[in-house]
This record gives structure tokens, sequence and C-alpha cells, in this order.
């Protein structure tokens, strides 16, 4: 009994033991010495590969000359610099320091910057350096250059621009935020300004006390906000009331670590210190023809005439004419209007809400520049008055005889002596805007401008590394969203040259198809013909 139990066991084992001779086991060992080409690794299909072929920077050699001089210790090579810097626009990487670790550990991106495996790559602090070292002008001239590669490719036409813009996160937080020094002079404060520490700035004591007094309404609506309370802190002033935490405002207060930021808020997002990132895209193929920082305090309708101007100068050294501006309600204002009147540019940009086409019950006569009430009164132009933002408004005055003895006096002006009415000196751009937006083209425009520049802004904002800032100033946050935009326009030059040819194979393909069941059906219907006869 004994040996027939043992038999089985026996078999099992010998099959367990053969099934293991035949897993496999790698034992590593370095060797020391071995063969090795980078170019061999990268696949000739390899985007960074191919990227390397496809542009020449070899001109930025003599483009930053200026900026070294004939002694001391050789800098960091300027393609390299300015190709590492598009590395990490490329793999949405938002720091210097990623940027060289990431570099280390890809055989493409070395190849692509023209390192060995056993090369040292240069510090992060210098890639930082050198970006403060260079010029605007430098990242701009690149950025063209990176759009005459996308105008060759027939990617531009130029006649259709759609522009928005968005708020990018500075390198500062609100625990750095500090209150201006307030001068006494409520006039001039420039000598004391000039007097004053680079990292202090001032303000006026009556530019403080309206900041103050157009806030306090605001105390309830931000008490949960971040860098705001409105709880009282326990202590009390000479008079014995509490103190109470200040709201923040720009005219108050300050960034210690990044003056020129600005703070601003969006709906439904805690409010930051920001930079404003104003886009100008073209609609044929989504290319970046404009890319401009500037500060988030800024209203988008004063932005817009040096967006367009800026825009408009790119286009013409690719001889491309604008002819079209799309934009949203923020870009609205009578400057931004005038300004695209006299430039010939049409707009499509919807009027604010405030302003009225008409007004009820009252006619307008443009010639004798008047209106006329339903029981014929007239309310002619009396002056030009300012409100207090500083906006110039034409003021229509009826008269107090005619408003006396009017039967719908208590209706129309209640208690008052006589009607009055206040139009915007622009009054005519946005009348003219107004009956633009009325026809069917510009409902088309609507829908392209929103399928066509917030896809962009979203795309560099989540996938190209602009989501924060990590540069400071807002010469560095110039130079920060130009490398952005240039690298978006990089990658979608590449990958519409892939589309093309691809669309032309499938084109031929389709061709091809259709002529073999052309010759297909040819053959059959000859065959049968030649049956029946």
């Amino acid at each position: 009994m004994k040996n027939k139990t043992s038999y089985p066991s026996l078999f099992t084992y010998f099959c367990l033991r053969n099934s293991t001779n035949m897993q496999g086991k790698k034992n590593y060992s370095e060797k020391l010495f071995n063969h090795f080409q980078l170019s061999d690794r990268v696949p000739e299909d390899n985007f960074y590969r191919i990227l390397k072929d496809s542009i020449d920077l070899r001109y930025l050699y003599k483009a930053t000359s200026e900026y070294y001089g004939s002694e001391g210790q050789a800098s960091i090579d300027p393609v390299v610099f300015f190709k590492l810097i598009l590395v990490g626009y490329l793999e949405n990487l938002n720091s210097d320091r990623k940027i060289i670790s990431h570099s280390k550990m890809r055989l493409d991106i070395l190849y692509f910057i023209g390192y060995d495996i056993d090369e040292e790559l240069p510090w992060h602090s210098t890639l930082s350096r050198t970006r403060q070292l260079y010029g605007e002008e430098i990242f701009k001239d690149l950025f063209k250059e990176v759009l005459k590669l996308c105008v060759a490719k027939g990617m531009v036409s130029g006649k259709r621009q759609a522009v928005d813009s968005a708020y990018i996160k500075a390198n500062a937080s609100l625990d750095s935020v500090a209150e201006k020094e307030v001068l006494e002079d409520a006039v001039t404060y420039s000598d004391e300004l000039k007097e004053n520490d680079e990292t202090k700035q001032t303000v006026s004591s009556r530019k403080q006390k309206e900041v103050n007094q157009h806030h306090r309404w605001k105390e309830k609506e931000y008490k949960d906000q971040p860098g705001h309370n409105s709880k009282p802190q326990g202590e009390t002033d000479e008079h014995g009331n509490l103190i109470r935490a200040k709201f923040l405002s720009n005219h108050t207060h300050y960034s210690t670590t990044d003056p020129d930021a600005r703070i601003s808020v969006k709906p439904g997002k805690p409010r930051q210190f920001n930079y404003s990132a104003q886009v100008s895209v073209d609609t044929k193929a989504h290319v970046i023809t404009n890319m401009m920082a500037d500060f988030s305090d800024k209203r988008d309708s004063q932005s817009l005439a040096e967006l367009v101007k800026q825009t408009k100068e790119n286009l013409e050294e690719n001889e491309l004419q604008l002819q079209e501006v799309l934009a949203d309600t923020g870009y609205s204002s009578g400057t931004a209007l005038r300004f695209l009147k006299e430039n010939n540019i049409t707009g499509y940009i919807p009027n604010f809400g405030q302003y009225k086409n008409t007004r009820e019950g009252f006619s307008y006569d443009n010639e004798k520049d008047e209106y006329t009430c339903s029981q014929g009164k007239k309310l002619v132009f009396k002056k030009i008055t300012k409100n207090g933002a500083g906006y110039s408004f034409r003021e229509y005055r009826s008269s107090r005889k005619d408003c006396g003895t009017c039967p719908l006096r208590s209706a129309c002006i209640g208690t008052s002596w006589e009607k009055k009415f206040t139009d915007s000196v622009d009054k005519p751009y946005y009348d003219e805007m107004h009956e633009r937006l009325q026809t069917a083209k510009a409902k088309r425009m609507k829908k392209l401008r929103s399928s066509t520049v917030e896809p962009v802004l979203g795309t560099l904002i989540n996938f190209t590394g602009m989501r924060r800032i990590w540069t400071r100033g807002i010469e560095g946050a110039k130079k920060f969203m130009l490398m952005a935009a240039t690298a978006y326009n990089l990658k979608k030059w590449l990958k519409y040259e892939t589309r093309k040819v691809k669309q032309q194979m499938q084109v031929v393909k389709r061709v091809e198809k259709n002529e073999e069941k052309n010759s297909f059906i040819y053959f059959f219907s000859g065959h049968l013909l030649n049956t029946s006869l």
C-alpha cells in the first residue's frame, strides 16, 4: 500500500521540477565597457526626433551674443536653453528643477537637446538666471519664427482673429500681502514714492478712504474668502470700536514677493495674486498669433488695443491682413470700439449689459441730436459730464415748462423738475455694433469664437504648463507666456503636417477603392450584356 501511494507523489514532484526549469530569471550585472549610440535608440517617428530635424535654432547664437562678454566662464548653450524651456511646456512641467530631472530620464529629450547619456545637464538655477538675462525681444523673435512656419504650412489665414483672456496664478501667495504706506498728500506722491525703499509701495490717504468706502458693502459677501476676515478681532481703537480686518484691494495692498502681481478673482474661485494672459487665435487652424501678459486688475477692454496692435504687426510681417476680431462682452468699451473703427477692423463684440439701444417712450433724432417723448416734447443736448470713474457722457434735458403741465409727469419724472438722459459719448460705436450683432453672421461668429479661442486657453493652462507662473515680475510673465504659446504652435505645426499627409493618403485610398469598385461594376455589367447577346 505504501509503494502504491508513493508513485503519484513522486510523479508530481518530477512534473513540478521540470515545469520550474522553463521559468526565466534575469541576472543583471553592469558592464564596464559598453557600445551605445543614442541616435539608434530613438525611433524615427519619435516627436522630439522629428522636432529636432524640423527646426533650426542656430540663429539664436547671433541674437543672444550681445548678452555675453569676452571673459569669465562659458554659459549654457542658448539653443540648449530654449530647447529645455520648450520641453518644460511640451511635457507640462511646472518648474525648472522638474525640467532638468525629467530630461535626465528621457533618451529622446537628451537626443533633442544634443546631450549624451553620460553628460551632466545644466543646473536648474542656470535656466532661471538665463531667462532673466535675455530680453523679451529674444522670446518674441522665437515666437515669430514658429509663427512663420505655421504660415508657410497654410495654417493661418490672418483675416479673422478670436481673442480671450484668463487669469494665471502668479508666484505669490496671500501670505505675502502687505499694506501700502499711507501718505497725507492726496494729490501727488511721486516724490515720496522715489524716496521709499523699492520693496515698499504707497497710496494717498484720499485714495485709501475711497477704497475703504467702496469695499465696505462687500464685507459680508467676501467674509469667507481667503485673505479677508470680517469677524471682530477683539481689539478696540481709541474710540472703543471693534477693529475689523480690512478688505484686500490692489489700491491699498501689494505682494512683497511679486509687486507686479495683482489681486483678482473669478466667480466660484478663491482670490489670489494673478496675471492676465491675453491671447489672439487665428480661426483657420487655431494657431496662436499673439500672446501678451498684462496686469490682472485691468479690464479686458483696456488690453484690447495693445493686443490687436501686436497681432496686426505679427500678421503683417507674414503679409497677412487682419480684418475681423471676435471677442466677448468683457472687451466692450467705447475706447476699444473706437480703436477698431479707426484701424478699419470689423469687431464682433457684444455690448455690455448697461447699454440701451432705445429708450421706451422716447425717439432719438440723430441729425438734431435730441430726444422726443410720447407727448412731443424735446430733450435737447446740454453738456458733457463725467462720472466718478472718469467716463464722459452726453446729458440731455427737457424744459421745466413742458414737464410742469404734462399729464404723465408723475409716472415719468416723479417729483423731479425735468427729465434727464445721459448717453455715453461713444454711443454711435455701440449702436453700430448693436446693428451688426443682429445679423446671421454675428451669430455664427459667436459660436466660432467660443470654439476657437476657449479650447486653446484650456490646452495652455491644463496641458502646456501655464497653470501657474514660476517666474516673478511682469517681464518674467511675458517671457513665460510667450514660450508657452511657442510650444503650443510647434506642437500644432507638427501635428498639422502629419494630419495633412494622413488625409491625403485617405483620399488616395478612397479614390483607388472607388476605381476598383467602378471597374468591377463595369466588368460585371459587360459580362451580363455579352451573356444576353
